[in-house]
């Protein structure tokens, strides 16, 4: 990386020796295991990176801030530092991890029996692997308001899962779904009345087919259709009826994650158009010594190091014990804005050798687009920040 790129000493993610070892060692992985080549050899077939995988659980990565018991330690910040390392290159795996630490987050909070737990102990391990199902055709960001998918009870106790996902991140690869689905009527607020179930893949009436995306093409993006799939209760995870106010609790850290990769994203991109523009000459000249790339690439650096403050900062008040559900919006907002304005201007600068399959550039202006709406589109991030930082009325 370029130094000016680099974090600095007093820099929030790399404020231990721990923490910049962590990163050494996640940068070396990548450089080993997947560099760019095989990451576009990946990308191009739309091929889980396994072999990279497989080396983050045998280094105890997947469960970051997970329970002690279940084989977890470090905290949010740690996380930040291994998502934003791992969207520089394998994009797809820092997607991968964003969906990873949120099921850790939610088995870990609310998975009281022991299936989850050893679902739990089992994803931490690397053993197994689980897809958060809550989009739906008619609904994203109010999905509560709109969701069709309904959990019947029957007379044996448990409950009949009919409906369907959509967008459903890592699903064609999972053994296991957390699945959201209204469980009770309750007139008085459309968050109230639904209900989490831990279910496996492999339950009869579950079919899943993947979605042909623009990128992130080395993690499946599917829809899930449940045709009465029956389920006994003890997969309901938290309490009956309120799995949506427990979902809530994980949104605020996705989106804190996401701005980690979306950063992570504007740095590759900018790193890649900083060493083509000393490198390509018109004119007799390097294309970096003239004014207008100067500019945008300076602006780019900007943007970013804006971003990392911001996530940074969020991250310290998390760590705290704090409220950081504004900053964290924050974050995500401007870091992936300014990762697909730097993945796009980089393919400008670049000319045709930007526009090229086997450039990382068009690879990252197509995996960056995707945290512009996920997990949560940035017009409504701003629609909440109005209303919950500058305190104007809602606007929704």
């Amino acid at each position: 990386m370029m130094p000016a790129l680099e974090t600095q000493p007093g820099d929030p993610l790399m404020d231990s020796p721990e923490r910049a070892e962590l990163r050494r060692m996640i940068r070396q992985l990548i450089e080993e295991i997947s560099p760019a080549e095989h990451t576009s050899v990946l990308d191009e077939s739309e091929t889980f990176d396994a072999q990279l995988y497989s080396k983050l659980a045998e280094l105890g990565l997947l469960g970051i801030d997970a329970p002690e018991e279940f084989g977890g330690g470090g905290d949010v910040r740690d996380q930040l530092v291994l998502i934003e390392e791992l969207a520089k290159g394998p994009t797809s795996m820092a997607a991968f991890m964003i969906s990873q630490f949120a099921v850790v987050q939610v088995l870990a909070s609310f998975g009281r029996t022991a299936q989850a737990r050893e679902v739990l102990a089992a994803l931490v391990a690397g053993r197994t692997r689980v897809s958060f199902a809550l989009s739906e055709p008619d609904g994203g960001t109010d999905v509560a308001r709109v969701m069709k998918t309904r959990a019947r009870r029957v007379d044996s106790g448990g409950f009949v899962l009919h409906g369907q996902k959509t967008w459903i991140s890592g699903a064609a690869e999972a053994d296991w779904l957390v699945v959201l689905a209204r469980s009770s009527e309750i007139e008085r607020s459309p968050v109230e009345g639904i209900t989490m179930f831990l279910v496996p893949t492999n339950l009869p009436g579950i079919e899943i087919r993947a979605i042909d995306t623009l990128g992130i093409h080395s993690l499946s993006t599917c829809d899930v259709f449940l045709d009465d799939v029956e389920v006994p209760e003890e997969t309901i995870l938290g309490d009956l009826d309120r799995g949506m106010r427990q979902v809530f609790a994980t949104v605020n850290r996705e989106g804190l994650n996401a701005a980690a990769a979306t950063l992570g994203v504007g740095l590759g991109a900018l790193e890649l158009a900083i060493e083509h523009t000393k490198e390509r000459f018109v004119f007799g000249k390097p294309v970096a010594s003239f004014q207008v790339p100067q500019h945008w690439m300076v602006d780019a650096a900007v943007q970013l190091e804006a971003a990392r403050s911001l996530m940074g900062r969020a991250a310290e008040i998390e760590v705290a014990g704090g409220n950081a559900d504004s900053l964290a919006s924050m974050a995500k907002l401007i870091a992936s804005e300014a990762a697909v304005e730097i993945s796009l201007k980089g393919m400008q600068l670049m000319g045709g050798a930007g526009y090229t399959r086997a450039s990382a550039m068009q690879r990252l202006f197509r995996d960056g687009r995707l945290w512009s709406f996920s997990p949560l589109n940035n017009e409504m991030v701003r629609n909440r920040l109005g209303e919950g930082w500058l305190g104007l009325p809602r606007s929704y």
